[in-house]
């Protein structure tokens, strides 16, 4: 920890960056019983079976890049500079103008896998935390470690929103919060949980808790509890209570463990304020009582704590579509115009000018600013994209999409980014991941077909950038600061970039990724992911007891690396 606490002051000491009104008329950020499906919340981890129980598309966007340890540690903490991203000097208009960060994705996050006894409680109702024994990931049900046999999982999200339109927390700052996925479902026997719990909090439920001052929730996390809550306390930030970050702050960001249970801490380097928050008791964190035989759902106070004690390609969410524990990952796909609506979260009643063909399937959840004056008055939907046209899938969307730096000056955001994490180690020392991978679930939110995701032609069909897709962001290298290496997303020809890793998603992402998944008694090798893995971290920060200095020229792929 003390090491921990030197970093942060010598960063402070490094960087010496200088340093409205609000009226929630729109949505709750997370609104309470949003089941993570489509239809209703884009805000989710993609499930592998791509499909809620009410048969509802439930894929969504997440490039991803992972990073993999094998030493302990790795797998349970997290330290990160992150830079805000500012949106475009030009304020877009109706089916045009300048791209902001609301237009690209609803959040981005950082990743980790919790326990949750309840969550897919395949096996056992016991999960002992922060261990490698939890690895189940074989295929074979004969074998000791067979998929099956996995512990209750869920997926923390460290989750960041834009402002700026009716999804925002604010008008013009961004805020966070700690989101928590699980599964109400058991795979190896194909029981879901009671009809009340799926009918009330979903098959897919998330605590959710924004940062805040003094880091104590503004209401109970549980799933349950804000899906009865009327006025949705928890999902509308009180900008008294919750950290807010203007765009291009540069944030110290910490993951990391704590008897009371899984914690973010966040210092704003450039305004000095900070935030966090705790998966605790006190903060009303909970899990939904698995008991498909109940008539009435019921929860139960629950600590988090991470599941596992490294970070590798073995280390995962088992009932989810990506392979990843310790990640960062965007969530795109969730905006395309839409010229006229019928009522605020309908359908569109005029086609946009991404489908000038006329509406299709994807224009659903509908909405224009509410007529809030503080917000950029267009009109949009967010339901996850099947033809892939929208904002996010346009080169001249992100910023280094093309080659027209004006564009990228006037029109574009800047890239978010964000350096490679550093773990605490058993020895309180903060150590570099050693291996990267770029990973996508491009399969899994392709349709199947024309992506076969399973049998003897998977992987056939699915193609990367998914169907229909001008473009598709990836990962490249910069200098955060001078010296230090960050990662950052957008196209490949973002001003400044060291590496692009071939400068297309093709390269960068691989080729397909044929993984272990429950399947009843047994197990189903499933295509949902494009993956690369290299062998070295070409982007170590330079601040870890193990760093080599800036080692930002790429690494080797290890190819598809199949489970």
């Amino acid at each position: 920890m003390r090491k921990v606490l030197s970093l942060c002051a010598g960063v402070l000491l490094f960087v010496c960056l200088a340093s409205t009104s609000w009226a929630q008329k729109r949505l709750p950020v997370f609104p309470g019983g949003s089941f993570c499906d489509d239809v209703n919340s884009g805000l989710c981890t993609d499930l592998a079976s791509g499909v809620n129980y009410e048969g509802q598309y439930s894929g969504h966007d997440e490039p991803a890049i992972v990073f993999y340890s094998n030493k302990p540690g790795s797998g349970n903490s997290g330290f990160y500079l992150i830079r805000i991203p500012k949106d475009a000097p030009v304020k877009p208009v109706q089916d045009g103008g300048g791209t902001w960060n609301f237009q690209l994705r609803p959040a981005f996050w950082f990743s980790v896998a919790l326990c949750d006894s309840q969550s897919d409680p395949n096996f056992t109702n016991v999960c002992e935390p922060d261990t490698d024994a939890n690895i189940f990931d074989n295929p074979d049900p004969n074998a000791p470690d067979f998929i099956g046999r996995h512990p209750g999982v869920a997926l923390m999200e460290f989750q960041f929103y834009p402002p700026g339109w009716v999804t925002d927390c604010f008008a013009t700052t961004w805020c966070s919060a700690m989101t928590i996925d699980s599964l109400s479902a058991k795979e190896s026997t194909g029981q879901l949980n009671n009809l009340n719990c799926l009918q009330t909090v979903g098959e897919e439920y998330v605590n959710f808790a924004f940062l805040t001052f003094n880091g104590k929730s503004q209401a109970a996390a549980d799933p349950l509890a804000r899906a009865l809550d009327p006025n949705q306390v928890a999902g509308i930030p009180d900008p008294a209570q919750v950290l807010q970050y203007n765009p291009g702050d540069v944030l110290a960001v910490f993951l990391h463990d704590t008897p009371h249970g899984f914690r973010v801490d966040v210092t704003d380097l450039t305004t000095g304020k900070h935030g966090s928050m705790t998966a605790s008791l006190a903060n009303g964190f909970a899990q939904i009582n698995f008991d498909p035989t109940a008539t009435v759902c019921s929860s139960n106070p629950y600590v988090f704590h991470p599941m596992y004690s490294t970070s590798s390609e073995h280390t995962r969410v088992v009932w989810a579509a990506h392979t990843l524990n310790t990640a960062f990952s965007d969530e795109i796909g969730h905006f395309e115009w839409c010229d006229a609506i019928s009522t605020e979260g309908g359908r569109c009643t005029l086609a946009g000018s991404n489908d000038p063909g006329g509406l299709d399937a994807d224009d659903r959840r509908c909405f224009d600013n509410f007529g809030d004056p503080t917000l950029i008055p267009v009109i949009g939907c967010i339901t996850t994209e099947v033809d892939f046209d929208g904002v996010p899938y346009l080169a001249n969307s992100w910023p280094g999409g093309t080659k027209d730096e004006n564009a990228d000056r006037n029109l574009r955001p800047k890239p978010v980014q964000f350096t490679s994490p550093l773990f605490v180690d058993k020895q309180g020392n903060l150590e570099d991941y050693q291996r990267v991978a770029f990973e996508a679930d491009i399969p899994a939110i392709t349709p199947n077909p024309p992506c076969h995701h399973s049998g003897p032609l998977k992987g056939m069909g699915c193609t990367n950038p998914p169907p229909g897709a001008q473009f598709y962001p990836l990962y490249s290298t910069t200098n955060f600061f001078p010296g230090v290496c960050g990662w950052q997303l957008g196209g490949g020809n973002i001003a400044g970039t060291i590496n692009n890793f071939g400068g297309t998603s093709t390269a960068e992402y691989g080729p397909v990724l044929v993984s272990p998944y429950i399947n009843g008694t047994g197990s189903i090798l499933l295509v949902e992911n494009n993956r690369q893995i290299l062998n070295s971290n070409p982007c170590k920060s330079g601040f870890g007891d193990n760093s080599q200095g800036q080692n930002n020229q790429g690494g080797n792929s290890q190819g598809q690396n199949n489970q």
